[in-house]
């Protein structure tokens, strides 16, 4: 008689929402820069904490930032205004999530909103010794969620297309 091991693996899922982080902050005028208006460096800080969170929430894992895809800054930001920043991670990989984060602020006095940024932020889960570790297959559910995974394929997409036509240049060249 010949005896059988089977051995099922099951792979670990998540939803979406498992990633799901908000965070508000009211701007102070230490925040500001030379003209008044809040300091981007500021605002990249705090998206790279929320990227961390929603990151580091969904995977279980410690995370670090790899890329941050384009960040174009739509309104500035003014001294009073109340920033909320809204992540979750739209497309995983083996041990790398797309974080995608929306940031607006709020004129508390007025209660006009506006939308000052968004932006996606490419995080890697690693283990103690500092080795990529496998993050949980994404599990979507809505319209929404689906058009943002989408979107992230076209993005991933787009930037590999764009480092095979890059130009290397020599930086060890006399010249």
């Amino acid at each position: 008689m010949v005896n059988a091991l089977l051995i099922v693996t099951m792979e670990i899922s998540k939803k979406v929402s498992a990633s799901k982080i908000t965070i508000s902050e009211l701007m102070l005028p230490s925040h500001t820069n030379f003209s008044g208006k809040i300091h981007g460096g500021y605002i990249l800080m705090l998206m790279d904490q929320i990227a961390f969170a929603s990151a580091s929430k969904y995977s279980g894992s410690y995370c670090v930032t790899a890329s941050v895809d384009t960040v174009d800054f739509l309104n500035p930001i003014e001294v009073g205004e109340l920033v909320t920043m809204k992540a979750s991670v739209n497309y995983v990989g083996n041990s790398s999530m797309v974080v995608g984060i929306r940031v607006t602020s709020e004129n508390i006095q007025t209660g006009k909103v506006k939308h000052c940024n968004s932006s996606y932020f490419t995080m890697v889960a690693k283990d103690d010794s500092g080795k990529n570790v496998t993050v949980p297959k994404l599990v979507l559910s809505g319209q929404e969620e689906v058009r943002r995974f989408c979107n992230a394929l076209k993005r991933i997409a787009q930037k590999k297309e764009h480092e095979q036509h890059e130009t290397r240049f020599d930086y060890t060249s006399a010249e």
